[in-house]
Parts: structure tokens; C-alpha cells; sequence
């Protein structure tokens, strides 16, 4: 199987002496693809966003974002949400339908709550409750998320709150859910489709909130090409980093840019061979790399790295094997993979 993969792109089945995608063509189209290589008609996928900004009465009645100095939710929601329109080719349009905002504080898997004085503590002495998972199911039911969902009112959940709230980076709820950067959402099943429930801190910025979405990504395409091994494994193409596979960077995954050598090392200045540009031609993958350094990617910028690792994604449309050449869709559908 790997052999033929390998002529299919050009290859001899023997064991290159280059990097096996820079002699061939590219992949070769599905019979049952029409339209290959078109731009794929944008998605505006509907949001419910949750802000969690309680008064703090003991600071003069102030909302806690105010008495922190942390980040105003709406521009940063607007700052994600173009950055995903346009790293994605204009396919990623998502649109917030309906927003709330609660003066309170969300309950804790085993119960506990804070009050405003109980958090002014923790916060102060950076002493905060265990666990601090958040209790997801009471979420569900208090905002209706499941009945929404079914409606066909929304499409996703964006949960907005301070430090310490409790949130995964991203949850998957509904029948058939799977890894989504944290274990599926038990006691949802009865939904009649998946979703993914969304946790950012607005503390921090925007390039978090992609990291977040990164992740998404990563878990999803880790889906969609598991059991998929050698060259035909794309996604596993696409994540490679020097470190890992020396001479035979492409584009690295969320944590490791092509020449990073721990996690978060966006910033790394030692030049590296990459074909990560070669990716910006999807589906011909026989372009030649080049030598880059981080400032490629932004010079260590969270939110320069991220918006260009998504640029890389491929958004097209066509497949091959049946698997989509726009990797968005799965991401931003977690419906879209077959489980």
C-alpha cells in the first residue's frame, strides 16, 4: 500500500533519497470530485457566548472585569473571529447569535461556588479551590445548550469568563463525541448532533484563543487520519518539525513552529529547511522548502504563529480517499467525522 502511495506521488516505493512529496505532483484527485481546487462556499457557524462578569460589590459595585483591568470578551471574540476569517480563505465566518452575560460566578464540578469576597481571597493570595473543573452539565442545562442546539439555533458554545473559572480549551458534548483537547462530555448523547463548547479566558488575548482553536484542530484531524499510517497520512505530513524529523520540516503543529525544540518555542531563531510553504499550494505538495526562522511566523508571537499555521491549512474543495481537502470543515464540524 505504501509503495503504491508512493508512485501515486511520484515516488519509486524503494526508499527515497529526497523528501517523497517533492518529486511528484501532488495528490491525485478523486474521480468523484467535482469542483477540485475551488474555493469552498464559507460557513457562518452560529454561537451562543457565555461571559461570566460578576458585581463586586466590595469594590464599589464594579463588574470583576473592570476591578482586574482584564480584557473586554466582545473585541477579543472580534479579534478571533477575524483572524479565523481570514487564515481560512474567507471559509470561517462565525456569527454570535445570541450573548449572555452573568453577574455570578459558574459552580464547580463538586459543588462549590465562589462568592465575590471568596474569589477578592483567592485571588489575593493565589490560593484557589481544587478541583477547578467547572461543572459542565449544570452549563447545559442552565443555558439550554442541548435544546438550542437541537433547534438548529446554534451550532457552538463559547464560554467567556476571568482566571480560574474552570474551562477546558475546548469540549466536545452530543451522541458520538470524541477527544477534543479534553475527554467528551458525558450525560449529552441525547443531542441530536455534536458540538463543541469552547472556554476562553479573557485575561488573556487573542493569540490564546487560537491556541485553543489550534488544539481543536489538531484533535480533529488526529481523527479524521487515525489509522492512516505512512505517506498517505497528510496530517502527520503536515505537523512535522525539525526536531522530530530532522531535515523534514513542514509546517509543525501548535505548540512547536518548524525548528522549535520545546513547546511554545514560536520565538526560536535558528534558521531550519522547511516546506511549510509548499502547503499555500494544496493539493500540490511538490514544491521544494526553503530555509525559514521565526520570523516567518511572527518572531515569537502567539497570535503571528497561529494566524500563519492556519493560513497552511488547507481549504479547498475536493478529496481524495474521502478525506476533504478543507480541513476546516472538520474542525469547525466535529459532525463532518466519521466516528
Amino acid at each position: 500500500m505504501i509503495d503504491l502511495l508512493r508512485k501515486l506521488l511520484g515516488g519509486t516505493g524503494t526508499g527515497p533519497s529526497t523528501h517523497p512529496l517533492e518529486r511528484g505532483s501532488g495528490l491525485p484527485p478523486s474521480p468523484a470530485t467535482a469542483g477540485a481546487g475551488r474555493k469552498p462556499v464559507p460557513v457562518h457557524p452560529r454561537v451562543l457566548a457565555i461571559t461570566h462578569n460578576p458585581v463586586m460589590p466590595m469594590f464599589k459595585n464594579r463588574k470583576i472585569r473592570e476591578v482586574y483591568g482584564w480584557q473586554d470578551p466582545a473585541v477579543l471574540a472580534q479579534g478571533y473571529i477575524d483572524d479565523l476569517r481570514a487564515s481560512s480563505g474567507g471559509y470561517v465566518n462565525y456569527e454570535i447569535v445570541e450573548q449572555i452575560e452573568v453577574d455570578g460566578f459558574p459552580v464547580k464540578k463538586d459543588g462549590f461556588a465562589y462568592t465575590p469576597q471568596s474569589f477578592a481571597e483567592a485571588w489575593q493570595s493565589r490560593t484557589f479551590h481544587q478541583p477547578d473543573a467547572v461543572d459542565y452539565l449544570a452549563l447545559v442545562r442552565e443555558f439550554r445548550m442541548i435544546e438550542k442546539v437541537d433547534a438548529g439555533e446554534i451550532d457552538e458554545v463559547w464560554l467567556l469568563g476571568f482566571p480560574y473559572c474552570g474551562y477546558y480549551e475546548s469540549h466536545m458534548a452530543g451522541p458520538g463525541a470524541f477527544w477534543c483537547n479534553s475527554p467528551p462530555l458525558a450525560g449529552t448523547e441525547h443531542a441530536s448532533r455534536r458540538f463543541v463548547i469552547m472556554g476562553f479566558n479573557y485575561e488573556r488575548g487573542v493569540g490564546e484563543m487560537l491556541e485553543n482553536m489550534g488544539h481543536r484542530m489538531e484533535s480533529m484531524m488526529s481523527k479524521v487520519y487515525s489509522g492512516v499510517s505512512g505517506e498517505a497520512n497528510l496530517w502527520g505530513t503536515f505537523t512535522r518539525y525539525d526536531k522530530t524529523s530532522p531535515g523534514m520540516a513542514e509546517c509543525g503543529n501548535v505548540h512547536f513552529a518548524p525548528n522549535s525544540v520545546k513547546d511554545y518555542d514560536w520565538g526560536n531563531p535558528t534558521p531550519v529547511f522547511s516546506r511549510a510553504d509548499t502547503w499555500l499550494n494544496f493539493p500540490d505538495l511538490s514544491g521544494k522548502g526553503r530555509t525559514m526562522t521565526c520570523a516567518d511566523w511572527g518572531g515569537g508571537d502567539i497570535r503571528g504563529h497561529h494566524t500563519w499555521w492556519f493560513q497552511r491549512i488547507p481549504h479547498l474543495d475536493g478529496q481524495t480517499n474521502g478525506v476533504s481537502w478543507n480541513w476546516w470543515e472538520y474542525a469547525i464540524d466535529p459532525n463532518r467525522v466519521k466516528v
